[in-house]
């Protein structure tokens, strides 16, 4: 296990070494493996990609993201603009069903909402506005239905646990309530626990994860 300075040390490395990151602004702390990453940056896909790159390093057991996003004076749009190009973006995703999802745009914070089947379509709807000129945040409000009872769910998620092999899948507890999916237990790493996640929203019926996975 690292110790605080030595995560640290690390993050700063990688948010560094990303070239998608601009590092000028942002300001790395770690307290108890909990990284807390402030500051500002020039776009919203720049805050995802900082976090992104957080959750990269190893004993990383949580990250607080206090990051503004200040549009660069070339970035900056009215919500007219900005509601347009979205549309335009989920209208030319293949992986998202048609009309599914509405928008709102205020000040630059887009709000998607709607309703799909699968977590990778909700997953693909944010990712296609994150990266537009002009967007501050995306809250994701689309809802997924049901699909499948909570035994065949509880079921299809132990079994992909096992099959993917994710390490010591055997202490990660499962129970479902009413299409939501509860994961308890301790794993090793950040991108374990990531794993573990995707597995259960992959699982057909799932409408919500609560992730209380520890890491260490």
């Amino acid at each position: 296990m690292k110790t605080d300075a030595e995560i640290k040390r690390d993050i700063t490395g990688e948010l560094a070494w990303d070239p998608e990151i601009n590092a000028e602004h942002v300001g790395v702390s770690v307290g108890d493996g909990v990284a807390t990453i402030s500051g500002h940056v020039d776009t919203h896909a720049e805050r995802h990609a900082i976090l992104r790159a957080v959750q990269r390093i190893p004993d990383v057991k949580a990250c607080a993201l206090e990051l503004d996003v200040r549009l660069a004076p070339g970035h900056q749009r009215n919500d007219t603009d900005i509601a347009r190009d979205a549309e335009h973006a989920l209208r030319c995703n293949a992986a998202i069903p048609a009309d599914a999802i509405a928008l709102t745009v205020d000040q630059g914070c887009v709000v998607l909402r709607g309703e799909v089947e699968w977590q990778f379509q909700r997953r693909a709807a944010e990712t296609a506005i994150r990266p537009l000129i002009g967007v501050v945040s995306v809250s994701n409000e689309i809802a997924l239905r049901p699909r499948a009872n909570e035994t065949a769910i509880s079921t299809r998620i132990e079994k992909a646990l096992t099959r993917q092999a994710i390490r010591e899948s055997r202490r990660i507890r499962v129970s479902v309530d009413g299409g939501t999916v509860r994961l308890t237990g301790n794993v090793h790493s950040w991108q374990e626990r990531e794993a573990a996640q995707g597995v259960a929203w992959k699982a057909p019926g799932v409408r919500a994860v609560i992730d209380e996975l520890t890491v260490g």
